[in-house]
This record gives C-alpha cells, sequence and structure tokens, in this order.
C-alpha cells in the first residue's frame, strides 16, 4: 500500500514521542501521558476514543491511576472485527546506557530509548497502519480497533486483562487480536511457554549474632536448596525441549531462574546482631506445554524433601506468585495465513513463525475473552528488550506498517459503494 510508506517517517516521529514518555513500570509513571498521547492521534484518525480507568484493580490508585485507552473505527457494513493492541508501560531504564534513554533520539537509521523496541515502535506501526488504510480512501468492511494499555510488564492485570474482564476484548465482538510486541517484521508469534512464579520461605530461629550457635539461621537452611536447584532441578531441565518455535533457541529448553532472595534484615537502614529467622527466595520457571503446571509443581515439591531429608530441622513453605499456562494459535489460522500474506507482499519473502520465551497479552486475550486468533507481530528485535541502549530500527517500523496496514484491509475487509 503506496499510502503506508507516505506514513513511515511520521511513525518514528510518534514512536519517538511516545519514548519520551517515561511510562516507568513499576510504579506507573507518566501513564495518563501516554494514553492522551495515543489518544489524541487516534482522534485525529477518525477512531472513537474512550479513556478507560482499570476501576476495581488495586493497582488503580490516585497517585498511579491505570487509564487504558480504546479508539474504534466502526465499519461501513458488517464484516470481521480486528483489535491491534499495544502496551506503552516500559521496564526501570536500569544502568549502562551510553545515550538518555527518554530522549528518543534518532541516529544512524535506530531510535533509542527505553521502550523503543519493547513496544512503543509497534504501537506507533499500529496507528500509522489504520492512518495509511485512512488516507488510501479505503472503506473498511469490518470493525478496527486500537487500544494502549496499561502494566503488561507486571502482568497485565489492569491492562489487557482489565479489558478482556470488561467485555471490551471479547470472543462476541472480537475475531482477530494482533499485538505488535517485537518479533521483527517477518516474523509471527504465535504464543509462548507457561510461567510458575513462585516463592520459597525457610524459617529459623533468631538468637543474637555474637552466639549464633543459640539460633537457627534461615539462610543457612535456605543455600542447601539454592545448591539443589542448580545441581539437581536445573540440569534436568536444560533436557527438556519444546516442539514450539520458542526463540531464542535456548529458551525451546524449560528454564528456571532465582529472582530474588532476602533474609534477615535485608534492606533494613539499621543493623542489629540477630540471627535470621526467615529467608525467602523468588524463582521464575518457565514450562513447557509437554510438562504442565501440575508436573512443575510436583518436581519442585520432590526436590524440596529430598533436601529436607538431608538438612536436619528445615521447615519451608512453598507459594505460588503468579501463574500463567502456555498459550498457542490454532493450526491453520486465517489470521496467520493473511498476515504471512501481507509479509510476503511487503518484505518478499514468507513469514517465519516462532514462539516468545516469555508471556505477553495473548494470555489474557485467549483465556480470559476466548479469543482463539491472536498472534504477536511488530517491529525491532526480542533481545533488545529491558536492554541497556535499547532501540529499534527505523527500517523495521516502516516495514511492519505496511504489513499492518495490508493486515488491516485484507482482515477487516472492504466495503463496497
Amino acid at each position: 500500500m503506496a499510502a503506508a510508506l507516505g506514513v513511515a517517517d511520521e511513525a518514528v516521529a510518534f514512536a519517538a514521542e511516545l519514548v519520551r514518555i517515561p511510562t516507568v513500570n513499576p510504579p506507573g509513571d507518566a501513564y495518563a501521558d501516554a494514553a492522551q498521547a495515543i489518544g489524541d492521534r487516534l482522534a485525529r484518525g477518525g477512531f472513537a476514543v474512550s479513556i478507560l480507568p482499570a476501576e476495581g484493580r488495586p493497582e488503580h490508585t490516585p497517585r498511579y491511576p491505570r487509564p487504558n485507552v480504546l479508539g474504534v473505527l466502526e465499519g461501513h457494513a458488517p464484516g470481521p472485527c480486528l483489535h491491534l493492541n499495544g502496551h506503552f508501560d516500559v521496564v526501570p531504564p536500569g544502568d549502562g546506557w551510553t545515550v538518555d534513554p527518554f530522549a528518543g533520539a534518532v541516529r544512524d537509521g535506530r531510535l533509542y530509548g527505553r521502550g523503543a523496541c519493547d513496544m512503543k515502535a509497534g504501537i506507533a506501526a499500529a496507528v500509522y497502519a489504520a492512518e495509511a488504510v485512512r488516507r488510501a480512501g479505503v472503506r473498511l468492511r469490518g470493525r478496527l480497533e486500537i487500544s494502549g494499555t496499561v502494566d503488561e510488564e507486571s502482568g497485565g492485570f489492569a491492562g489487557v486483562a482489565w479489558l478482556c474482564e470488561r467485555g471490551f476484548i471479547a470472543r462476541a465482538r472480537t475475531d482477530y487480536v494482533i499485538i505488535p510486541e517485537p518479533f521483527g517484521a517477518q516474523r509471527i508469534c504465535v504464543g509462548h511457554r507457561g510461567v510458575w512464579w513462585f516463592e520459597v520461605t525457610t524459617h529459623g530461629r533468631t538468637a543474637h549474632g555474637s552466639m549464633p550457635f543459640l539460633g537457627v539461621s534461615a539462610i543457612d537452611q535456605m543455600a542447601p536448596i539454592l545448591e539443589a536447584v542448580r545441581r539437581e532441578l536445573k540440569p534436568a531441565l536444560e533436557e527438556r525441549m519444546t516442539r514450539m518455535p520458542v526463540v531464542p533457541e535456548g529458551s525451546r529448553r524449560a528454564t528456571l531462574n532465582v529472582n530474588a532472595v532476602s533474609g534477615g534484615q535485608a534492606g533494613e537502614a539499621v543493623q542489629t546482631p540477630c540471627v535470621a529467622d526467615r529467608c525467602t527466595a523468588i524463582f521464575d520457571r518457565r514450562f513447557l506445554p509437554e510438562e504442565g503446571l501440575e508436573s512443575a509443581r510436583r518436581e519442585m515439591h520432590e526436590l524440596l524433601e529430598r533436601v529436607r531429608g538431608r538438612v536436619p530441622g528445615l521447615r519451608y513453605e512453598l507459594a505460588d506468585r503468579m501463574v500463567v499456562h502456555p498459550v498457542e494459535t490454532p493450526p491453520g489460522s486465517p489470521l496467520v495465513a493473511h498476515l504471512s500474506g501481507a509479509i510476503r507482499e511487503v518484505c518478499g519473502r514468507g513469514a517465519t513463525l516462532v514462539a516468545s520465551p516469555g508471556s505477553y497479552d495473548h494470555k489474557h486475550v485467549a483465556r480470559i475473552a476466548g479469543v482463539e486468533q491472536c498472534v504477536a507481530y511488530g517491529p525491532g528485535l526480542l533481545e533488545l528488550a529491558h536492554q541497556p541502549d535499547e532501540y529499534c530500527d527505523v527500517a523495521d517500523i516502516a516495514q511492519a506498517t505496511r504489513v499492518l496496514a495490508l493486515a488491516i484491509v485484507d482482515l477487516c475487509g472492504v466495503a463496497g459503494g
């Protein structure tokens, strides 16, 4: 579509504008500014725009409100509804940057900044794909929707999950969902592995730090658990590989990461001489569809029991923090077929189907809204997400915008007259 070429520079400029809004999560800074910027741009393109605060969610507070934005462009005849969704929250920038993470600088064919790749370039590509369709004078048969949502980086419960629970995305009204996460202009993401975040807490007995033999250190009790995870569980997980085309290759295996360990007086400004009576380790287990959640739980419980048999007096608790089951777009998906055709037309070669190493909002679309026809497709390199000097290639934004414009026309259809 020739009009998509004309909006490419505007898409990059809009992505840079969004990068300059520091929507850092946690805690949820500047969300209202980002929602307003997206809403204003959609309104100029003819969308009916609503700002939808995530009422009822504990994250939605007066200090840190959780506003989602939804633009709706009604079709000119009965036809399918296509929903494009992108999250505008970003993780904290962290250290190691050589550029200002919130300057939105464009240099040497790249847009730099926190969220440039994950996923403000994707939001811009979606918005300007719709604008390209409008400028081309195409009258869509079906309804086109574009949403910008909050909190994906912390689970998406006040964002896409909330929209799905309130029926804004639902099987009864939504036929297709495309989430422009950064998988590259020639790749379609059809799902992700499962996630089990859990914590293990060990309990000791406090005593004076000068007489530690009178107490029991919960930190010492945690140490053999962490060692057993390293020596026994991780090697077993590395032997398992899913049939799903997860990228990068190392993520096709089951994985386990220790997110955090906290014990005793960790984080307190003033220390006192005490034996730690409590220690908690948080784990991030990515399980394969072939494993399932209950198998992963059972395996961890058995490991803990083995350690208890080796460590006299070990007391522990195992508790869930978050569970996300694997999701996968059904084989033979018409959404994948249409998007693949658009990629072939723009890029000159067929699409590569991949699956995500981490979860994204596909999980809520599939399990809450019941919409099976959902994929991720958007500009950027997945490996750059959350990294210092995050960037997105300008050429990638242009290609993805053109692909999405063609997909909009193909999926919504063209009205006669």
